[in-house]
């Protein structure tokens, strides 16, 4: 198995994400800014004894962060599955937020993902398959976060455009919308969020969705 590979691989969705695919005996790749949280991440799949490594990595610093996916390609070959979780999380009314603020949401809640997909997308595309799945939220735009609204509103569309371009050679695209604060215990555990990622991994070609919703509760 080529493996996983979890941009953003910080405390909640992603480390969850990366222990639902390593409890299948993937390889997993991590990649977040710090150094501590890559160690928790990798702690948090010690326990399933896959393979794993670590890179150092900003979604918005686009040759650190083609050159952390080089990494994970080098140790475990052109990925089956891409995660990108980063994400700017805030509240901003119409009008808070200067230019540059809103400049640097866009630039990690939208534009690492389409670097990450431009990067590795075609690898994929080119072998016949992968899945390549980004965090989405927000299902109605809200005036009070007006950045994550836009954020994930272009999250859609790049799934869409992703979808089109390297859909047809087999790679399956398609955002997870989280309707709410994740927290462990509650209805937004991420450990039950996980499992929307693995589902639309393991999604036969004829029942390919685009976006999955966890509303809370049941899935």
């Amino acid at each position: 198995m080529a493996g996983a590979v979890i941009i953003g691989a910080g405390p909640g969705i992603g480390q969850a994400v990366a222990r639902r695919f390593a409890r299948e005996g993937l390889p997993i790749a991590l990649i977040a800014r710090g150094d501590r949280t890559l160690r928790a991440a990798a702690e948090a799949v010690r326990s399933h004894e896959v393979p794993v490594v670590t890179a150092a990595a900003d979604s918005t610093d686009q040759d650190a962060l083609g050159a952390a996916l080089d990494k994970a390609v080098q140790e475990h070959g052109v990925p089956d599955v891409v995660v990108y979780n980063a994400a700017i999380i805030q509240a901003d009314a119409p009008g808070e937020l200067s230019v540059r603020g809103h400049m640097e949401a866009w630039a990690v809640n939208v534009i690492g993902a389409l670097n990450a997909a431009a990067h590795l997308a075609p690898a994929m595309a080119a072998r016949g398959g992968g899945t390549f799945l980004i965090t989405g939220g927000m299902p109605e735009p809200k005036p009070r976060y007006v950045s994550l609204s836009l954020g994930k509103a272009g999250v859609r569309t790049l799934v869409a455009l992703l979808d089109e371009e390297y859909g047809p050679s087999g790679v399956h695209v398609a955002s997870i919308t989280v309707a709410g604060p994740v927290a462990p215990g509650t209805d937004f555990d991420p450990d039950d969020i996980a499992e929307h990622y693995w589902r639309l991994h393991t999604q036969p070609r004829h029942r390919w969705e685009r976006e999955a919703l966890h509303a809370g509760g049941s899935r």
